[in-house]
């Protein structure tokens, strides 16, 4: 499968896709206005990241105990369900008075939850995509991604300037209900992936085997951390440029656009895609290292969305990923790829906001960069170390999955 009109003739796709979209602008918007308010009542940077991005701390909770969940409930259902919680977590957000520790419970509830959704999403975009349509599907959402956090970003902006953040938020609590009705309403019914009762221990037995094999654990690092501590620099753009910080999020949105729209459409054969996934995520934290010299907005806003270009190594990464999964785990693998990703993200947000305390925002981007740049190239040496005494793996089975160290 290589074009998108093949793609969205798929049946099911397109439902999925609009789901993705409506659920992207809604934690879009709310995350601009929930920082907003925040640093608005504590002139905190750390804060201000923690709010936006704390709620992936808490995917680890969801990816440790509950991630079972995503080969084991139905898609249809599970998907409503998220969207509901979402959207009735995110109108309580917007109750004037709300003290800080309750908006803080709320929203590592929703980092909780939203761990299982992720793994029951990209589960069932594999199930409904052929084999060979998964790297473009997956392009596509993330291109949708980029897409509408460019909107949601500019209009969450608006709605913050004009209305207020909390009239930001009650708007991003009705998108989510109405992604709720499409899931409802135009996803099919389809049984689990996987049967059995989705329990902790299950949950803790299938991420033993995901993580015995080396190079697995290489990808999911590599998936993890070096995004996840360039997130820690754009956790800061409300510190950096507060008056701008929707401006700097959209140009980044755009950089991740135009990364996913190459890597998915316009590269192929899978030995040169292997070749570009190290250069994409040195190009993450290289533009990020010119920030200790404080460049104006023009010049910060378009050296974000460089840097932003290389989030494309993510979709290589994935597609390694599937490769050595076995079908009956994809769920949850592609889940704790996501939450890993997300908690990466958030604690990168705490530890940038925590460096800007104590010096500056611009400061601390860099510092997150050099961090980014160092783990990019030790995972780049022991890909290569390993591949020098190991030869190609063949696709697992739920049997053998360990695979080799």
């Amino acid at each position: 499968m290589r074009t998108y009109r093949e793609l969205f003739r798929t049946p099911q796709f397109g439902p999925l896709f609009t789901v993705g979209a409506v659920q992207v602008a809604a934690t879009t918007m709310s995350g601009l206005a929930l920082a907003t308010l925040v640093y608005a009542a504590t002139a905190s940077p750390l804060l201000a990241a923690v709010s936006m991005f704390g709620s992936s701390l808490a995917q680890v909770i969801g990816a440790a105990l509950l991630m079972s969940a995503a080969d084991r409930l139905p898609p249809r259902a599970a998907t409503t369900g998220l969207s509901l919680v979402f959207a009735l977590a995110t109108a309580v957000l917007a109750v004037p008075g709300l003290p800080l520790p309750a908006a803080f419970a709320i929203i590592l509830g929703q980092g909780v939850v939203a761990a299982v959704g992720g793994g029951v999403r990209y589960g069932l975009l594999n199930e409904v995509l052929p084999k060979d349509g998964y790297l473009l599907g997956r392009s596509v959402l993330n291109m949708c991604t980029g897409l509408t956090q460019i909107g949601g970003f500019a209009l969450g902006g608006l709605l913050v300037a004009a209305v207020s953040a909390r009239g930001a938020l009650l708007v991003a609590a009705a998108l989510y209900l109405a992604g709720a009705a499409v899931a409802r309403f135009g996803l099919a019914r389809r049984p689990p992936r996987a049967a059995g009762r989705p329990t902790p221990a299950e949950t803790w037995r299938i991420n033993a085997v995901l993580w015995s094999s080396g190079p697995r654990r290489r990808t999911y690092l590599a998936l993890w951390v070096p995004n996840g501590l360039v997130v820690g620099c754009e956790s800061l753009f409300v510190p950096y440029a507060p008056a701008h910080a929707g401006l700097l999020f959209a140009c980044a949105a755009l950089g991740m656009l135009v990364g996913d729209t190459v890597a998915g459409r316009f590269v192929s054969g899978r030995a040169w895609r292997g070749r570009l996934a190290t250069p994409l995520q040195l190009l993450l934290a290289v533009p990020y290292l010119l920030f200790v010299v404080r460049p104006a907005l023009p010049v910060a806003s378009a050296l974000a969305a460089l840097a932003s270009v290389g989030f494309a190594a993510s979709l290589l990464y994935q597609e390694r990923l599937m490769e050595l999964t076995p079908d009956e785990f994809t769920g949850q693998a592609l889940g704790l790829h996501s939450s890993g990703m997300l908690t990466l993200q958030g604690v990168a947000a705490a530890l940038a906001g925590s460096l800007a305390q104590w010096t500056s925002p611009a400061a601390a981007m860099t510092a997150m960069a050099g961090a980014s740049l160092a783990v990019t190239l030790a995972l780049s040496a022991a890909g290569r170390r390993a591949a020098r005494t190991t030869g190609p793996l063949p696709r697992p089975s739920a049997r053998g999955a360990a695979g080799t160290g």
